[in-house]
């Protein structure tokens, strides 16, 4: 697809699954045939935050991604340590030259043995730039099985300014998407009153807004911090804001 054409369709997409489909066969189109996109924004100088509350979107299959998530590998993943210290797009190369240099740790080693098991061996990763000190979100570019990194290099030296507007475009829509995680989510009601709790109502003026008892309100917002993790109802509504849960269409 021609980037003007592209940049269209990514702008006008319906939904983040719509999105991320298009995205992936564009990036199948260059080489780059598994994906996939990570993002924190609770991030501390000691964690990443919850894993529960991350948004990853992955073309990558369950045998890959359930050793790099449940058994925590991504931790010690020598290009995910790259992307928490810097902004821009990296080759892969750079593990190479890590590990030419003895840079790599142990853990580290191990995450480079299970990826050329499963032939994950050549890429780019982009780490996104974010004003906010909490947020991370960066996007690993896997070549399709058979390509060096010196060929992807190749690709990238060809294509790469256009492959990282692409994936810029895509980071910020994502953004702008509401995202549906299956144990973080809102029903209408919870979503309703939180709203109504942004807008600075008391319990009681929310009540008559949406003709419930406060009993029933209350239930509701609590209901609505278990929903999302968290211990105060301002909490709540901060988390249902910044993962685009807040205001939204049902439709």
């Amino acid at each position: 697809m021609e980037l003007r054409d592209y940049l269209h369709a990514v702008t006008t997409a319906p939904s983040l699954e719509a999105l991320w489909a298009g995205h992936c066969a564009q990036m199948t189109a260059f080489g780059f045939d598994r994906l996939i996109y990570g993002r924190t924004q609770f991030r501390t100088e000691t964690s990443l935050g919850d894993p529960e509350d991350f948004l990853i979107l992955t073309n990558h299959d369950s045998a890959y991604m359930r050793p790099f998530f449940d058994d925590r590998l991504y931790l010690q993943a020598p290009m995910v340590r790259w992307a928490l210290e810097n902004e821009g797009a990296c080759s892969w190369g750079h593990v190479s030259e890590m590990l030419r240099r003895g840079a790599l740790t142990e853990g580290e080693m191990k995450v480079l043995e299970f990826n050329q098991k499963m032939a994950v061996t050549a890429g780019y990763t982009i780490s996104f730039h974010s004003p906010n000190p909490r947020q991370k979100d960066a996007l690993a570019l896997t070549a399709r099985a058979g390509l060096t990194q010196e060929e992807a290099d190749e690709i990238w030296a060809e294509h790469g300014h256009d492959i990282r507007l692409m994936n810029d475009v895509v980071h910020l829509r994502i953004m702008a998407l509401p995202y549906t995680h299956p144990r973080r989510s809102l029903t209408p009601r919870q979503r309703e009153a939180l709203q109504w709790v942004g807008d600075g109502k008391t319990t009681q003026d929310i009540a008559l807004l949406m003709g419930l008892t406060v009993a029933t309100v209350e239930k509701h917002l609590r209901l609505a911090r278990e929903a999302l993790v968290v211990e105060t109802t301002a909490q709540a509504v901060l988390k249902a804001t910044l993962t685009n849960q807040m205001y939204r269409s049902e439709g």
